[in-house]
């Protein structure tokens, strides 16, 4: 069920809104293998009735599963929108849809939370990525130049003086 206001409550004041809502139900249509929402939205809204609209602020929670782009290892990262505020208009072009006496405020929440979801996930700020393990043999100090034992073309290009 999707999260709604009706106007008639809000006619006599603003009204508290708290709970979880689903991750179904806020159809966030993931498609990123490094971000997984899988615990429901924990909302804290209060909804007032404006003269132009209504005015929905209030805290929003949710928990995402993450993979770190660089050393992909799973981490949680908690998102959270202490200070979530939206104004939604009731008359005039962009005017939100009435269905009855109830405003769905999903589709708003849903917007909010995807442009706060992380671009680039990180397990840490600091994070190396994956251990760089060496391939082949490894060269030898006395070795510059050669190649698994095989010269290479830049030693001859590394003996050409250029004077300018």
């Amino acid at each position: 069920m999707p999260l709604s206001a009706n106007l008639r409550h809000l006619e006599d004041g603003a009204l508290q809104l708290q709970g979880e809502l689903a991750v179904a139900e806020l159809e966030l249509d993931l498609r990123d293998d490094l971000i997984q929402a899988e615990e429901p939205l924990r909302y804290d809204l209060e909804v007032e009735l404006m003269p132009d609209g209504l005015l929905v602020h209030g805290g929003l929670h949710l928990p995402l599963k993450c993979l770190c782009v660089r050393c992909l290892k799973p981490f949680a990262y908690p998102l959270t929108l202490d200070a979530w505020t939206v104004l939604l208009p009731l008359a005039g072009d962009e005017q939100v849809s009435v269905s009855g006496d109830c405003v769905d405020l999903t589709p708003f929440l849903r917007e909010d939370i995807l442009l706060e979801f992380p671009q680039h996930p990180l397990c840490e700020a600091e994070c190396r990525g994956l251990p760089v393990k060496p391939v082949g043999k490894t060269k030898k100090p006395g070795d510059a130049g050669l190649i698994e034992g095989k010269a290479s073309a830049w030693t001859a290009l590394d003996k050409l003086k250029l004077n300018n």
